[in-house]
């Protein structure tokens, strides 16, 4: 049985922790007899203890004198400290599940500014929510920034080397290779769109005649799910056909027996565990296990193992299925394949195996794509949902373009998604105040400058080499000074009216729910046609979609906290409860009720 994380952590760090202080016992000692200096027992006891402290405290006011120094002489400053205690040790005691996504960032910037240094365990820490400074770390100083070896390290137990979690030449290895499965020819397939959501919306349709409620995230995490698997990997995993959950209300029916480990539905659940876990490891850093220090095993295994033990027969599959295709010819030179062009029709997984029969390699990049195509278009798909049962009228303009534009049966088409300015719009506001991903981080390979905010002024920050720099774009599309007093309502026409040129126009960078620069996401139009057709085929269905808020069960509801102590002004209006690991999601899922549409209501 392997030791959980914090022993091991400490074992790691015991002989660097002990050396100092037996190094001041042994000078004690020699002093005694080779000196016949006499030094009390109790004074021994008090230079071994205090002598770790004394030596972290001089080598980190060096370090952060040098610092000063290396700013001055730029003409910056370094960024502000957030107070608490030594070593910022509060963030361990401060994140609770109680928290808002974002809204511990939003109290700091406004006191300290959009740029300060979050310290955790004497390392700099730089956040910032300033599109200016992400610019530079996404784009006009790419070459500055990577990943890092803490997020690197920390995602490596569930991502591994995958394009997401990778630096330098084995990213660009990795972006290379996954490119062409994103042109438009490809992205245009709607007959797999087409066919899930249609398995979906059924699957709902079931369930509101019985008179429940449908936890909406679930039934599109299942159909996102479907979609990634077929088309990149050529295997749909059918997550659709394990049935829908019931609500805890619904007596009997939601305690029944579930399905044994290893189906798509534990996959999805243990995915996302693992997502959590990981997630709050790499904000964390490199000192993650003190938070799990009186952890019993490692809490991240469990949930690996089923994700790892659904994917071996599917990676297992594909190697023999491109060895069968060869026979018993030898395999083709590897030394090759750098340069080969996908096949029509060829999956991503089929690409790969002409690379490498590793499943481990293999495993990485699965999970990296899955990721992206399934998280983020769920996370899409569910808060638009949301805001569309929170404003009836903005669900009933959507749906009149929609059933203008398309009928009440037809088929979407590129075409009719690309005249649908309206539901693009609603897209859009659901990408701005819910980005998918609402936290990323890069760390600078060497010294730079974040230069002065065109909003809020001050003096350039120094960045040292090897610092990690956060950023949250969630906070940064609710900023009121970008984008206007009305920045936390949900309101579509933003897009159309003098809004859009007098905020975001002048300043792209105010809205990256896909990034930005060279590590763009490939697979946004992707996203934006799977979100837009499933919406469509949606709404052609239904025709009202409603909150069922007695469904939400009791532990995911919104704490009465929230009423009384919103200083951001985010949370007393919600009515369920977001929170993030890689990306944003809803606790306890969005319970909704929808009222079917009548034949014929075309307009």
């Amino acid at each position: 049985m392997s030791l959980p994380p914090g022993l091991l952590y400490l074992a790691h760090q015991l002989p660097r922790l002990l050396a100092l202080p037996l190094g001041v016992y042994c000078i004690t000692l020699v002093a005694e007899r080779l000196l016949d200096v006499v030094v009390p027992s109790w004074l021994a006891a008090a230079l071994c203890l205090s002598s770790g402290p004394i030596v972290l405290t001089v080598l980190v006011q060096y370090r952060d004198w040098k610092h000063r120094r290396e700013a001055a002489a730029q003409g910056a400053v370094m960024a502000p400290n957030l107070p608490g205690w030594i070593g910022g040790l509060q963030i361990l005691f401060t994140e609770t599940a109680d928290m808002y996504p974002g809204e511990g960032l939003v109290a700091m910037t406004e006191k300290l500014g959009t740029t300060v240094n979050a310290r955790f365990m004497f390392q700099n820490r730089i956040v910032t929510t300033e599109p200016e400074n992400i610019k530079a770390m996404l784009a006009t100083e790419f070459a500055t920034f990577e990943k890092g070896p803490i997020f690197r390290n920390s995602v490596a137990p569930l991502l591994g080397s995958g394009v997401f979690a990778s630096d330098g030449d084995m990213w660009k290895f990795h972006r290379q290779m996954t490119r062409p499965f994103f042109n438009r020819d490809r992205i245009s397939d709607f007959d797999l769109f087409d066919l899930h959501s249609a398995n979906a919306i059924a699957q709902v349709r079931t369930r509101l005649r019985e008179g429940y409620a449908v936890d909406f995230q679930d039934m599109v995490s299942r159909f996102t799910m479907d979609t990634a698997t077929s088309f990149l990997f050529g295997k749909n995993v059918h997550s659709l056909e394990q049935g829908l959950p019931y609500p805890y209300n619904a007596g009997l029916r939601s305690s029944a027996p579930q399905p044994e480990l290893s189906t798509p539905t534990d996959f999805a659940t243990c995915f996302q565990q693992a997502q959590m876990t990981l997630s709050l490891r790499s904000r964390l850093g490199a000192n993650w296990p003190l938070q799990e220090l009186f952890a019993v095993t490692d809490k991240l295994q469990p949930p690996l193992k089923v994700v790892r033990e659904f994917l071996q027969p599917i990676l297992r599959d594909a190697v023999a299925n491109k060895k069968m295709r060869e026979g018993v010819e030898e395999e083709e030179d590897k030394s090759n394949n750098a340069d080969r062009h996908v096949k029509e029709g060829e999956t991503m997984l089929e690409h790969l195996v002409n690379y490498t029969d590793d499943q481990t390699i293999l495993r990485d990049e699965i999970l990296n794509i899955t990721l992206a195509g399934r998280d983020t278009t769920a996370s899409l798909l569910t808060f638009t949902v949301y805001k569309l049962a929170e404003h009836p009228q903005i669900l009933a303009k959507a749906r009149e373009e929609i059933l203008r534009v398309v009928g009440s049966t037809g088929r979407p088409t590129f075409e009719h998604l690309r005249d649908m300015k309206y539901l693009r719009a609603v897209l859009n506001e659901t990408l701005r105040l819910f980005p998918p991903v609402p936290f990323n981080e890069r760390t600078a390979t060497q010294p730079t400058i974040f230069r002065p905010s065109k909003s809020t002024g001050g003096p350039p920050i120094y960045i040292p080499a090897g610092t990690r720099c956060i950023y949250s774009v969630m906070v940064s599309h609710r900023r009121k000074d970008l984008w206007g007093p009305d920045a936390l309502e949900f309101d579509p026409e933003r897009w159309f009216d003098e809004r859009l040129h007098k905020y975001l126009i002048p300043d792209p960078f105010i809205f990256l729910p896909f990034n930005a620069g060279p590590r763009i996401c490939l697979g946004q139009q992707f996203a934006y046609h799977e979100a837009s057709f499933f919406l469509v085929r949606l709404l052609q269905a239904f025709s009202t979609i409603s909150l069922d808020l007695n469904a939400q069960p009791a532990f995911a509801r919104p704490p009465t906290s929230w009423q009384v102590d919103d200083q951001s002004g985010w949370k007393a209006s919600e009515k369920v409860r977001p929170r993030s690991h890689f990306t944003l999601f809803i606790h306890g899922g969005l319970w909704v009720k929808m009222e079917e549409a009548q034949s014929g209501d075309d307009v």
